[in-house]
């Protein structure tokens, strides 16, 4: 989505210069740590792929180019608020470096590293379904691809470092509360085991946005900040569509190589079948993605195009959401309130509706329908498997079961059946999606057990409902019929309770980043107190174990977030 539109703008860096440092000792505190730590800065994409050869940072169209060159705009006093010592780690940061004022002058955007190359991407899109032209880095500005020791290659990007040619009518700039979210959820989402790009650092600017949060007119003033995002790269479906939309099919044919070469070698060199099988497995990672955002609850919220990784990412965290209460329904972003094209139970098509997008924009270099359409056939049959795999997971059997009768003959319903009536219920009455499972997975099923009473095989599962009067009577004897037969399966699938709870609560998270829960840590930031980010970071990093000392970070949404902006829904102010 693009930036907030308060229409302001600061006057970048000249390119390639330096800020004069006010302080004396800057410039060698930053020479110490180059000397002492060796960083390669590789920037593969900058020298395969084409510039923009005008480097005038104004609002204007660009053609030819999937980069322009652009500093980042200085900002008056940077403060590290955050940083993920785990991707601190992947680069080869230093923890004295990390926790330095030059590493927050650096990923401020007011000083560089030698090496590093900065640029905004230019790339189109779907919005909403509608084709929305050029967009590109409105407020993104990547640094650089780093080489790590491993030989691993990572690309940095500056999130609300400042305007880029492809900012529109917006200032390039990023409010804590947005920045914050994304910071946390990027690494959440990645302990949590989805596919996601990563976050490196929250810095504060210490310089206010003009911010309207709810579009409707009452814009006001919120703490500035800038979030360094990491992935081995931000490619994007849009990259593909607007040399497609421009019928340049000769950049095309580049950025298409430059991907299946650098992020896809194993498929061979550039060629109309190597180009198939990248739409394919483009296919399969996003079908991938998709189903595991379905498993943990998630809602992107804009699924967009230009939203849309090429690796197969959860990528530009702006209005997402993880369920509460379990509504099929439900999507995060006021923008999509009526359409609710986002919706959770949405998720699936959307992303093969995008697929076919990117699949019209590869065509002119693959050239057989035919072709494309078996590239794409790959999503359905990978996101059919995944569900499936997923949804046993969290139900702690072995595998979901498609046929009509046992392996020794005997009659069976298919598990379809299980999982369809087991939604409705949970959808029937207000039932906490990520309570539900994980206290499943405390039922009695051993067969060696006492046979428990309805109330004891009920016990466990209360605590996921928001409002224990609202569940009656048919409700609870439709939960329990239900019951007895997921303990019937259960049996039939041979496992003790306790290898079945251990494997549940493996893929059952306790904590995930619920929206009530970051909204307070961004209030406590703003109140200048980190405690609540610092520990909920912390306590993100394990999402499966118990955590008894943080157990509040795993309540239900209370009923004063019911309707609480940042809390139910969000917008795409950031």
């Amino acid at each position: 989505m693009g930036s907030a539109r308060d229409g302001t703008c600061r006057e970048p860096w000249p390119l390639r210069a330096r800020e004069p440092l006010a302080d004396p000792t800057a410039s060698a505190r930053e020479s110490c740590y180059e000397t002492q730590v060796k960083l390669e800065f590789t920037n593969r994409a900058w020298g395969a792929l084409p510039f923009d050869p005008n480097e005038e940072n104004r609002t204007r169209q660009v053609f030819g180019a999937c980069f322009t060159r652009v500093r980042p705009t200085p900002v008056k006093a940077p403060r590290t608020l955050a940083v993920a010592r785990e991707v601190a780690e992947l680069l080869d940061f230093t923890p004295d470096f990390t926790a330095s004022a030059e590493f927050a002058e650096i990923f401020a955007g007011n000083r560089s590293l030698s090496g590093m190359d900065p640029v905004a991407a230019c790339y189109g899109g779907h919005q909403f379904g509608s084709w929305a032209g050029q967009l590109g880095d409105g407020r993104a500005i990547s640094l650089g691809e780093l080489k790590n020791a491993r030989g691993e290659h990572w690309e940095l990007q500056l999130k609300g470092a400042g305007p880029t040619p492809y900012s529109r009518r917006a200032d390039g700039r990023a409010v804590l509360r947005s920045s914050l979210r994304e910071f946390l959820c990027s690494e959440a989402m990645h302990h949590l085991g989805i596919p996601t790009t990563r976050a490196l650092s929250l810095v504060a600017t210490g310089e206010d946005v003009l911010r309207d949060l709810l579009y409707d007119g009452n814009a006001r003033h919120e703490p500035g900040a800038i979030v360094c995002r990491v992935a081995p790269t931000f490619l994007r479906f849009g990259n593909f569509e607007l040399f497609a939309a421009r019928d340049d099919h000769e950049n095309l044919s580049k950025l298409a190589a430059h991907t299946l070469t650098t992020h896809f070698p194993e498929l061979g060199a550039p060629s109309p079948v190597a180009f198939q099988e990248l739409l394919a497995e483009v296919s399969r990672r996003t079908a991938e993605l998709i189903a595991a955002w379905m498993a943990k609850g998630f809602v992107h919220g804009v699924m967009n195009t230009d939203n849309m990784s090429v690796l197969g990412l959860t990528i530009d965290y702006g209005p997402f959401g993880f369920l509460d209460d379990f509504d099929p329904s439900w999507t995060p972003n006021i923008t999509d309130a009526s359409g609710r094209r986002y919706r959770y139970e949405n998720q699936p098509s959307i992303g093969l509706w995008n697929l076919v997008r990117l699949a019209h924009a590869l065509f002119p270099l693959i050239g057989d329908v035919s072709a494309v359409e078996a590239a794409l056939g790959a999503y359905g049959d990978t996101l059919t498997r995944a569900r499936s795999r997923t949804l046993a997971e969290k139900l702690g059997l072995r595998a979901l079961r498609q046929d009509e009768t046992r392996a020794d003959g005997s009659p069976c319903v298919p598990d379809a059946t299980l999982v369809d009536d087991l939604f409705e219920l949970l959808a029937a009455v207000e039932t906490d999606f990520t309570l539900f499972f994980r206290h499943l997975a405390d039922v009695v099923t051993d067969p060696a057990a006492d046979e428990p009473s309805d109330e004891a095989r009920f016990a466990p599962l209360w605590d996921a409902y928001y409002d224990a009067s609202a569940v009656s009577a048919d409700h609870r004897s439709r939960l329990l019929v239900w019951l007895r037969r997921y303990v019937a399966r259960v049996r039939d699938d041979g496992r003790p309770d306790s290898e079945r709870r251990q494997a549940m609560n493996a893929v059952n998270p306790k904590y995930v980043l619920r929206n009530y829960v970051a909204q307070l840590a961004i209030e406590a930031a703003e109140r200048s107190d980190l405690s609540v980010l610092e520990e909920l970071l912390d306590v993100l990093r394990h999402p499966f174990d118990e955590q008894p000392a943080h157990g509040r970070f795993a309540e239900k949404r209370p009923e004063w977030a019911r309707h609480r902006p940042g809390c139910s829904m969000l917008s795409c102010s950031s």
